[in-house]
């Protein structure tokens, strides 16, 4: 197989890369040049964002079986790169959100749930669930639906974190001490590893797969009890989880999702958008979901590899909890550890 990969050199598009040149597979980047692409790769650089800034890839030789897209701004650049490649590749594959869908999803949405209005494939940046929408729209608009599938993803961790939500909690558990656990410990929490999305986009091209897909391991895959004892477990820290009741840490101001990454309090709207997704389409296309602790382990031992700082993206706002206060609140009584609140 012979993959263009537009990006691919941070986070989903890394291990795009990476999966396929474990395949043997024929890749070839297009990126800025920004950062180092993975060895073994065949490179194009350009900026699709600028005049004629895919120049160099229409002067590129050769044909592909697939493009993989991660594009997260303006759709208009998803747009141009899909017109010019739609006579030179055989699908493309969009890696999309489940941002797309019309806030507030219900728990257990599916690919037919309602899509955010107002997106359009030529549109200058607006917000990301338009911007993810309007990328779809441009897909789809170039490739026709038999060959754009959409890859609707949720929660992504691993290796190569660029957001900083997984990396957060290791640092905050490797410090040690009392740590601000946002309860109940049973909380289910919904997320893939970007090595098994990746895994499953190629999949699906070899596949010949073609429309939209819910891309987040199953509800209930694992807990945030699970999750953050794996990070005491993989760390080695001497860290005492202390569990604190949702209107508790809500009370105390602090913001789930930003502040606290990973937690939703249970029952609400945004847990029912971000960890109640029905992804039975992509499980029946053959989705394998590895077992958290795997995940956290991997993204630990990345983490010391590059010094313990993970990258963080610049259009991503900075994620984790003021350590200030996370003290005030313990120090007030919340949190009991080794109790479900």
């Amino acid at each position: 197989m012979r993959l263009l990969m537009l990006g691919g050199t941070e986070f989903a598009g890394r291990a795009v890369v990476e999966a396929a040149l474990g395949r043997g597979w024929d890749v070839t980047v297009f990126h800025r040049g920004r950062h180092a692409a993975p060895p073994g790769v065949r490179e194009v650089l350009g900026d699709r964002t600028a005049p004629d800034g895919l120049a160099a890839l229409t002067e590129a030789e050769g044909d592909w079986d697939a493009v993989v897209d991660t594009w997260s701004a303006a759709p208009r650049a998803v747009r141009d790169a899909a017109r010019l490649l739609r006579d030179r590749a055989g699908r493309y594959a969009y890696v999309s959100s489940c941002s797309v869908y019309a806030w507030a999803p219900p728990a257990g949405y599916t690919e037919d749930a309602p899509l955010v209005e107002g997106a359009e494939a030529d549109a200058d940046h607006t917000d990301y669930a338009r911007d993810k929408r309007g990328g779809e729209l441009a897909a789809v608009e170039a490739f026709g639906t038999e060959r754009s599938l959409l890859v609707r993803a949720g929660l992504l961790l691993g290796p190569y974190e660029n957001i900083g939500r997984l990396p957060w909690w290791l640092a905050r558990i490797a410090r040690g001490g009392p740590v601000l656990a946002p309860g109940p410990r049973e909380l289910p929490v919904q997320f893939v590893d970007v090595r098994d999305l990746a895994e499953w986009i190629l999949d699906a091209v070899e596949q010949e797969r073609s429309g939209p897909y819910n891309l987040i391991g199953p509800r209930g895959h694992t807990t945030m009890g699970e999750l953050l004892d794996e990070c005491v477990r993989v760390t080695g820290a001497v860290a005492e989880l202390r569990w604190t009741a949702p209107e508790v840490v809500l009370g105390a101001g602090i913001e789930p999702w930003s502040q606290l990454p990973v937690w939703v309090p249970p029952g609400s709207e945004l847990h029912d958008a971000l960890h109640g997704a029905d992804v039975s389409r992509a499980l029946a296309a053959g989705l394998r979901c590895r077992p958290a602790g795997e995940t956290v382990a991997d993204t630990w031992r990345w983490l010391r590899e590059i010094g313990g700082t993970a990258p963080q993206r610049p259009d991503r706002p900075p994620v984790g909890l003021d350590p200030e206060v996370e003290a005030k609140l313990l120090a007030g009584g919340g949190g009991v550890p080794g109790t479900t609140p």
